[in-house]
C-alpha cells in the first residue's frame, strides 16, 4: 500500500421522508466533500426500483460540474439489464462532461430483475448474455464499426455510412472496470483488458477465509493480465467496510452496524422506505461475506494492515452503510483521512481546500 488511493462508494440513498431529490443533492454534496479531504476516488451502486440511485450517469455528470479531481466510479452496472451502444453513448457523453475522469465498472448482474429487463432475444442464461453485451458496449466504447448501412431509409444516413458510437471519448476504455467476486471473472477481465474492483461479497467459498481468497483473486487477475498483455496489471480496487470510530458513541454505532450485517445480511441497514429483501438474514450457498473493520483508529489501523485482501489493493473504497446520511457519511470520511488513511501508506494526490486542512 506504499502508493494507496483511497475512494469511497455510496448508494445514493434516500428516505421515504426527504425523497429522491434530497438525497441526491446529499450525493453530491458528499462527493464534494471527500474531493476537500484529499480522496482520489468516489463510486456510486446502483440499484433498480428502490431508494437508491438508479441512474449513475447523469448523476455523475451533475457531480462532474461541482468537482475538479476526484474520479467517479460506476460501481457496479449489471450488464444484463443494459443496453450496450446507449450505455457507451452515455457514458463517453458524462466522461467528456466531467474531464474524463469517469470510471464504468460492470459486472454481469444477478436475476432479480430478468422479469423487467428479460435476457433478449438470444436465449442464453444470464451470465453469457452479460459477456455478450459487454462484448458491444466495449466496442462502441473502443469507437469500433457497429454496422455499415446497406439499404438507404427515409431521413437515414446513406448507403455506406460507417456507424460509430458518439461522442467517442478516446481513453474511456482504458478506465473499465470489471466487479469480480470469483477468481474465474477476475481471470476472464484480466484476458479482456478490463481494470478489477472487488468488493464485500465473494462468490466462491473454498475453505479460505474472505481474506485469503480476496488476495488470490488479485494475485490472479494480475498474473493473468501479465499473461495476456505482456505488462503490469492497471491498479486494484477493494471496497470494504471500514469505519474508524473516534469517539464512543460512533464505535457504538459502528458496532451495531457489524451485528446488523452479520445478522441480518443483505437487509442491513437500509434507509426508511427502503424494500426488504427476501431472506434477509441468509445468502446463498457459496457466497462469502466481509468482514467490518471497526474500532477506534488504532485498532482498525491494525486490522486494516493484517488483512491481505485488503493489503493486495492498490485503492481502498469505503463502502458506506446505506442507511447512513449526509452527516454521519461526512464523519466516517473525514475520520478515515484524518486518523487511519496516514498511516497506512496514503497521501492526497491534489491540493486540499484549505477550510479543510
Amino acid at each position: 500500500m506504499s502508493h494507496l488511493r483511497i475512494g469511497f462508494n455510496t448508494r445514493v440513498s434516500f428516505t421515504a421522508d426527504d425523497g429522491p431529490a434530497a438525497g441526491l443533492r446529499d450525493g453530491i454534496e458528499l462527493f464534494k466533500y471527500a474531493e476537500s479531504l484529499g480522496y482520489q476516488g468516489g463510486w456510486a451502486y446502483q440499484r433498480h426500483f428502490d431508494h437508491y440511485l438508479s441512474s449513475p450517469m447523469p448523476f455523475f455528470a451533475a457531480v462532474g460540474q461541482h468537482t475538479a479531481h476526484i474520479t467517479l466510479g460506476t460501481a457496479v452496472l449489471p450488464t444484463r439489464y443494459q443496453e450496450p451502444v446507449l450505455l457507451a453513448e452515455a457514458a463517453a457523453t458524462t466522461d467528456l462532461l466531467v474531464g474524463e475522469r469517469l470510471q464504468v465498472a460492470v459486472s454481469s448482474g444477478g436475476t432479480q430483475f430478468d422479469a423487467v429487463f428479460g435476457l433478449g432475444p438470444s436465449g442464453l442464461t444470464g451470465r453469457e448474455e452479460g459477456q455478450r453485451r459487454l462484448s458491444t458496449f466495449l466496442s462502441a466504447i473502443q469507437g469500433e464499426l457497429l454496422h455499415t448501412v446497406t439499404e438507404a431509409a427515409p431521413g437515414g444516413p446513406p448507403v455506406g455510412a460507417e456507424l460509430r458510437a458518439t461522442p467517442h471519448s478516446p481513453n474511456l476504455r482504458s478506465r473499465i472496470w470489471y466487479g469480480s467476486g470469483h477468481i474465474a471473472s477476475a481471470v476472464l477481465a484480466a484476458q479482456q483488458g478490463l481494470r478489477l474492483i472487488t468488493g464485500t461479497i465473494l462468490h466462491e467459498n473454498t475453505g479460505e477465509s474472505f481474506s485469503q481468497y480476496q488476495a488470490r483473486l488479485i494475485d490472479e487477475y494480475r498474473k493473468a493480465y501479465k499473461d495476456a498483455h505482456g505488462v503490469d496489471a492497471p491498479p486494484v480496487a477493494v471496497s470494504a467496510s471500514v469505519l474508524a470510530g473516534t469517539t464512543a458513541e460512533l464505535r457504538a454505532t459502528y458496532a451495531a452496524y457489524d451485528e446488523q450485517r452479520r445478522t441480518q445480511g443483505p437487509a442491513a441497514s437500509r434507509p426508511k422506505g427502503a424494500l426488504s429483501p427476501t431472506a434477509p438474514s441468509s445468502l446463498p450457498p457459496g457466497l462469502l461475506v466481509s468482514p467490518v473493520f471497526h474500532g477506534t483508529p488504532e485498532q482498525v489501523t491494525e486490522a486494516v494492515l493484517a488483512d491481505e485482501g485488503l493489503q493486495a489493493a492498490d485503492e481502498l473504497v469505503l463502502f458506506l452503510p446505506p442507511a447512513f446520511g449526509l452527516a454521519e457519511n461526512r464523519q466516517l470520511l473525514k475520520d478515515f483521512a484524518q486518523t487511519v488513511a496516514p498511516n497506512l501508506g496514503w497521501a492526497p494526490t491534489y491540493p486540499l481546500k484549505e477550510a479543510t486542512r
